[in-house]
């Protein structure tokens, strides 16, 4: 895909393939590879870290190496190691200031679910590709379109983490890919989860969680573009 595949016609189809298993899919992406994790590190991180479901732990098991970047303050100073290969710093990924840390020859920069967070996305990316041209680079990010998100607004409601500040959607992350000057790139729905409410609960509400992410993934296979969330994987 590149900045000429859009017509940005209301009724225009949007070029969807069927909705992928988000951490399986970057987590293969980055088989013996040298990869730096951006924001790898949250909540609910922790409360994933000995599932297959925590996106670091995943690409610690297939990538040649991982430095993770993130400034949580459960980072410890000199850094927390995650695996044989694999270690989190603590540092602010957004300026892109990693060359202290030995990573000059990274093959892939993976930021999963972290562009939400941040103020300026738009920029970020600039940054990488200024930073990281001619590297892989591999995001992904709510679909702010979503067909779970329509489920709860039927109920008055809406389920947001509180950090964060945007929304995206298959033709924005389009636009972001034109304004960071990538000149090809790749949109792919990633399918719903509800990892958090399944490995917090049991018995019967477990189950109805069980039974909700079924369905609804169910459903995205038929309309993509109402998926969970995207991936987007770019040519820097």
């Amino acid at each position: 895909m590149d900045k000429t595949t859009l017509s940005y016609s209301n009724f225009e189809r949007l070029p969807l393939q069927r909705p992928v298993d988000r951490v399986a899919f970057i987590a293969e992406a980055c088989r013996g590879k040298f990869v730096i994790d951006i924001g790898c590190l949250d909540e609910t991180a922790l409360l994933k870290r000995d599932s297959s479901y925590w996106l670091h732990g995943r690409i610690s098991l297939t990538a040649r190496q991982v430095v993770g970047v993130d400034n949580s303050q459960l980072v410890p100073e000199e850094g927390l190691q995650t695996g044989p290969t694999s270690r989190i710093l603590r540092g602010d990924a957004t300026y892109i200031d990693l060359g202290s840390a030995g990573m000059e020859e990274v093959d892939l920069i993976v930021a999963g679910e972290f562009i939400e967070h941040i103020e300026n996305p738009s920029l970020f990316l600039k940054k990488i590709k200024h930073r990281f041209s001619g590297k892989m680079l591999i995001l992904s990010t709510p679909n702010g379109a979503s067909l779970s998100n329509a489920l709860m607004g039927t109920l008055r409601r809406e389920v947001q983490h509180p950090d964060h500040l945007h929304n995206f959607t298959f033709k924005t992350l389009h636009t972001l890919c034109i304004r960071a000057g990538f000149q090809s790139w790749e949109i792919i729905p990633y399918r719903f989860f509800a990892t958090e409410m399944i490995l917090k609960s049991t018995g019967i509400i477990q189950l109805g969680a069980r039974i909700a992410e079924f369905g609804i993934r169910m459903a995205e296979i038929i309309f993509p573009n109402l998926a969970f969330g995207y991936v987007v994987r770019v040519r820097i």
